[in-house]
């Protein structure tokens, strides 16, 4: 078979490690042709192919980003880019697809399968927050970031008795936050499922200085948002899949921390620093499962399906239940959380 893979949506550790895997069963095992589209759907709306083999992904398996190439080309924002994707399928002669990334990426994955498509999904996002998968690869890496960087910071807050403000990405999600934050003994977390309200944290944060503790660690999603009447967070700029850019709601919440307590307040915007950089063991094991099961999963031929990680197995689930709706955090993780908060 002629195969085709592509990476879609923001780059983030173990994305090598998958393509390596499907490169390596596809090519060893089936006697596949593998090919990568370049850029993620923007190669298959413009029919720009890499050729790729074992020798392509030799020492690729510490390496972050994608070898491919990534965007966030929308083909459904495109007149008639559906159809341009099949007609260049069927141009190129390819097979099967196996699409990796995030919700964007696999809906359209999803979209082009009931066209016809013969597609396969590998999920992939630092967020977490896809459904119908317990851990998606490169979460684990962006956990690991942002908690050695709370330790780092506890040493110079407790130094200059300061608030110290990290944002950590999660858009719609507070996985990261919430893992990160429970791990470095973060002494608040905001997270998007939950608005909160600007003079409770404040209140809590002089609490905690009141009993002696002259330093506190904030950790907050990119996506966190201020309970109405709380203060205002300007978002305006778009992505072509419709998706406000964040980042930014850090440097805010502390000119309002700093403003409401009188404590003196820093900010740390982790930003792209969480998915760059060498994948974890744990995300480069998880990643080459995904890919050897994206490739079995093609010459079984279960088109519209993605693999997902449950009770520790690699199974294949439908897309329309990975892309339905998203993955929040689980409110009893939260709760487990706010024992800590501000104590």
């Amino acid at each position: 078979m002629k195969v085709a893979m592509l990476t879609g949506g923001g780059d983030c550790p173990g994305l090598n490690a998958v393509m390596r895997a499907v490169v390596r069963k596809g090519e060893r095992t089936y006697g596949d042709q593998l090919v990568g589209f370049v850029d993620g759907w923007r190669g298959v709306l413009e029919a720009e192919t890499l050729d790729v083999s074992v020798d392509t992904f030799r020492n690729t398996l510490p390496r972050g980003g994608t070898v491919l190439g990534s965007s966030r080309t929308n083909p459904l924002k495109v007149d008639g880019g559906l159809e341009i994707c099949k007609r260049t399928m069927g141009d190129l002669g390819i097979d099967a697809l196996i699409a990796i990334g995030g919700e964007d990426t696999l809906g359209v994955a999803h979209q082009l399968a009931n066209a016809g498509v013969r597609v396969v999904g590998v999920p992939k996002t630092i967020d977490n927050d896809l459904s119908a998968t317990e851990l998606t690869f490169g979460f684990d890496t962006a956990v690991q970031i942002a908690t050695e960087a709370i330790d780092r910071l506890h040493t110079t807050a407790e130094s200059h008795n300061r608030v110290m403000v990290v944002e950590v990405m999660g858009r719609h999600a507070g996985h990261i936050a919430v893992w990160a934050g429970i791990a470095g003994g973060a002494s608040y977390i905001l997270i998007p499922e939950e608005p909160f309200d600007i003079d409770e944290v404040c209140a809590a944060l002089t609490r905690r200085h009141e009993l002696g503790n002259y330093a506190s660690i904030v950790v907050v999603s990119e996506g966190a948002v201020p309970a109405e009447g709380s203060f205002q967070v300007a978002r305006d700029e778009k992505d072509a899949f419709g998706h406000v850019r964040l980042g930014g709601i850090g440097n805010t919440l502390a000119s309002e921390i700093e403003s409401r307590t009188g404590f003196e307040t820093r900010v740390t915007i982790l930003g792209h620093v969480q998915r760059g950089g060498t994948p974890t063991s744990f995300d480069r094991v998880l990643a080459t499962r995904f890919g050897i099961a994206a490739i079995d999963a093609v010459h079984q031929e279960r088109w519209g399906e993605m693999v997902a990680l449950q009770a520790g197995n690699i199974v294949p689930v439908p897309l329309a239940d990975a892309v339905g709706t998203l993955k929040l955090v689980d409110p009893d993780l939260y709760d487990v959380a706010r024992v800590f908060f501000a104590g």
